[in-house]
């Protein structure tokens, strides 16, 4: 059974924190920051969280699809930085939206969450489970940021991105597409981050030692040149093997969208893969790198934009912490 994409919707904070007010906080400036990542700005939560805007861009998606919240039988939220660990992020959109139907849960796979969560959805759609799914990418990074430390605050920033998924049997629909995903948790060190909530007052190492929660390890770490380095070759591997599983020539990509780390990753990738760079839709200049919520952004502005045609042929690619990297190909049929 195939599985189309029929409404998008995304959630941008307001609030702007451009390069110049990152040169107030650390050892940087504008142009220093733009050279090596591509960002000029970046948007922040200010009163939003990451339920909230997830909320949002939900809503705004089924208002796209022309559904209402009822209709959701499976609803999902990938993301890393929830303001809320009970109930799950998933279940408080549930209750925001309405989707009274819905099953509901959280997936944590950082930057390529979207994209798990998408093959998710679809496994459980193509499997007839469930008809109608809502997947969301939503994350508060700010919150997880050491704004002292110039090799992540210049690049991490918050939103929330949202696609509404349909089951389609027709005999005429589009086919199917086969996912590749990969996980290395040995290099996993690439990219770090210590949960608060990692001992209890009755432990012996809490009853020997005060906890120092503004210590490094409680704040996002990141060995930049090793997750570069990984990105760049990872990348363009993962999309020719889910073109090989699929037996789709590279030529009938329309576009390729790939999370949004780095300009110089995405650029990379294109000269590896022989494909001129306007194939590889880029805003990492107005948001940052916002997680699990780039590519549902991304997908959501490219298709207010009318760039996104029926019978167009995506493909969505994301890589980050674990480390994990995947690519899926799809379809555009709304």
């Amino acid at each position: 059974m195939a599985v189309n994409i029929c409404g998008t919707g995304s959630y941008i904070p307001a609030h702007i924190v451009d390069n110049n007010d990152i040169a107030k906080l650390v050892d940087t400036n504008d142009e220093w920051i733009r050279e090596r990542t591509g960002i000029v700005r970046r948007h922040i939560v200010d009163g939003e969280t990451t339920v909230s805007m997830a909320c949002e861009a939900g809503r705004r998606a089924l208002k796209d699809a022309g559904i209402s919240a009822e209709e959701i039988d499976l609803l999902v939220v990938s993301t890393i930085s929830s303001n809320i660990i009970l109930p799950c992020a998933a279940c408080e959109v549930q209750k925001g939206l309405g989707a009274l139907h819905a099953t509901c849960f959280d997936l944590s796979a950082a930057c390529t969450g979207f994209v798990l969560a998408y093959n998710t959805a679809a496994a459980y759609l193509a499997g007839g489970i469930y008809r109608t799914a809502l997947i969301i990418g939503s994350e508060s990074l700010s919150n997880l940021i050491n704004w002292k430390d110039r090799g992540t605050c210049i690049l991490f920033a918050d939103g929330a991105g949202a696609a509404i998924l349909r089951a389609d049997d027709q005999k005429d629909s589009p086919k199917s597409y086969l996912p590749v995903t990969h996980s290395d948790g040995e290099r996993g060190c690439a990219l770090l981050l210590k949960s608060r909530h990692d001992r209890n007052f009755l432990s012996a190492a809490s009853s020997q030692q005060d906890v120092d929660y503004e210590g490094e390890e409680y704040f996002m770490q990141m060995d930049g040149k090793a997750v570069f380095q990984f990105a760049v070759k990872k990348v363009p591997e993962v999309i020719r093997e889910v073109l090989e599983k699929n037996q789709v020539q590279q030529e009938e990509i329309s576009w390729f969208l790939l999370h949004q780390a780095n300009r110089r990753i995405v650029e990379s990738a294109a000269k590896r893969l022989g494909e001129p760079i306007e194939k590889f839709p880029m805003n990492i200049q107005e948001y940052g790198n916002t997680s699990s919520a780039s590519i549902p952004i991304l997908l959501d502005e490219m298709n207010k934009k009318g760039m996104l045609k029926p019978g167009q042929k995506l493909i969505l690619a994301g890589f980050g912490a674990g480390l994990t990297w995947a690519a899926s190909l799809l379809d555009w049929v709304e």
